[in-house]
Formats: structure tokens, C-alpha cells, sequence
């Protein structure tokens, strides 16, 4: 059972960089939910983009899977396609155990191998399907072509990436105005100015955002000459990128 999210809530003395540690992983369904506009959206659609592109005896990657909304979303989405499994990828080992838990709750056929790992370390082949969900805004910016041309060269014919970050935007005024929406829509679930502030600074230098043509260069860059954004919420989307 998930926690409410209450890490920041007492002023800190030092405000330590962001990690996915146990603690984190205990509040993290509730951190999501009150930080991420449309999370949920995403994480459904990703179930129907795999129904659609997802192809028999193939790959999927769900890479920074966190504790595994995106793997069971694909999961369930591939009821009708035979052959296929998920490799499931997360650095943290307090996600992955928890990952690795749930996965097995939500019994099913289809097979899901969890991986703790550098996602940069890990070969993508044979695949119709690679989530990255909110997972490359935490690399280094000079590590995200590598990845997606890792994953461009992994993919098959049609293949599909599934890339959703947090956006920053060209127009000062407009980027502006959409930051403080997301600010509003933490405050109006319960985050107060201190657990705003103070989650601010932790993850200052730790969750780098691009803007949006950023993301179309560098994908570019990795052989993706089908990029477009398909979701939106705020200063949060997704972006689809097709082989």
C-alpha cells in the first residue's frame, strides 16, 4: 500500500539531491499522482500503443520502469500477440524489488524479466515497443543520443519509442505561465510551499529538462524521422517516435 508523500514536508537543515531510494519507492504511486499531470493518461495510452505496434515474438523495453506502471500497461496490451516479452529496466534496486513484487501480483502468461541496471548499459534488440517514461530527463545530457541510438538500432521496422518528459519551452512568458500551472495543480493536491520548494532544490541539477525541438533534434540525430508530440499536460507530454 502506497504512503501519501510527506519526504518534504519538515524544513530540512540540508537538502540532499534527489534518488530513488526506499523512501522515495514507499510514497512514489502518491508523488506521481499529486506531481505529474497525466500520468495516468500516459500510462494507459502506453497499454494502447502496445496493442496497436507491438508485433509477435518481439521485444519490449520499459526503461527507468520505476515500480512498473508502463510494464503492466504493456503487459495487458499485448493479450493478443504471441511470443513477446518485457525487459523491465530500473538503476534503483529499491524500485526494482518493489517492481519485481508487483509484477508478480498481476499474474500472467506473458513473460517480464526486471533488471536492475544502467539503462545506458543494456543492448536493445528484436523490439516493436521501447518506453521511456519520464526516464531520460535523469541522464546526463550528453548520454540521451547514445541511448536513443541504441534504441533506434534495436528497433524493427515500425518499431516504436514512446519518450514522455517534463518539457522546459523557447517563449519565456508562455514557459513561465505553463511552470506555475504545474505549481497550481501540485498545490490544489496537497503539496505546500515548503514541500515545493524543497523538492525544487532536490532535484535542481539532478532532472534536466529539453525543450520539446530538443527532443525532435536528437531523435533525429539517433535515424527517428517520425517524431511528434502526442500528449500534453501542462508543462509535461509525450512524444511518439516511429522507426
Amino acid at each position: 500500500m502506497s504512503q501519501t508523500d510527506n519526504i518534504f514536508s519538515q524544513p530540512l537543515d540540508k537538502v540532499d539531491s534527489f534518488s530513488f531510494d526506499q523512501q522515495v519507492v514507499q510514497v512514489f504511486p502518491d508523488m506521481i499522482k499529486r506531481s505529474v499531470p497525466g500520468y495516468e493518461n500516459i500510462i494507459n495510452s502506453i497499454g494502447m500503443i502496445t496493442q496497436r505496434c507491438a508485433v509477435d515474438n518481439s521485444n519490449l523495453y520499459d526503461l527507468g520502469c520505476s515500480l512498473g506502471a508502463a510494464t503492466l500497461s504493456m503487459r495487458r496490451g499485448l493479450d493478443e500477440k504471441t511470443g513477446c516479452k518485457i525487459i523491465s529496466v530500473d538503476n534503483s534496486s529499491a524500485m526494482v524489488e518493489s517492481c519485481q513484487q508487483h509484477i508478480k501480483a498481476y499474474k500472467s502468461d506473458i513473460p517480464v524479466t526486471v533488471l536492475q541496471d544502467d539503462i545506458c548499459n543494456i543492448k536493445i534488440e528484436n523490439a516493436s515497443v521501447v518506453v521511456l517514461n519520464f526516464t531520460l530527463q535523469f541522464l546526463t545530457p550528453e548520454k540521451r543520443l547514445s541511448l536513443l541510438t541504441n534504441i533506434y538500432q534495436g528497433l524493427l521496422p515500425g518499431g516504436v519509442l514512446v519518450l514522455s518528459e517534463k518539457f522546459i519551452f523557447n517563449d519565456a512568458t508562455n514557459n513561465q505561465l505553463l511552470v506555475d500551472l504545474h505549481l497550481d495543480f501540485k498545490r490544489s493536491h496537497g503539496y505546500s510551499e515548503l514541500e515545493i520548494s524543497q523538492k525544487r532544490s532536490s532535484l535542481d541539477n539532478v532532472l534536466i529538462s529539453d525543450t520539446v525541438e530538443q527532443h525532435y533534434a536528437r531523435l533525429q540525430q539517433a535515424g527517428f524521422k517520425h517524431n511528434d508530440l502526442w500528449y500534453q499536460y501542462f508543462n509535461f507530454g509525450s512524444i511518439l517516435s516511429i522507426k
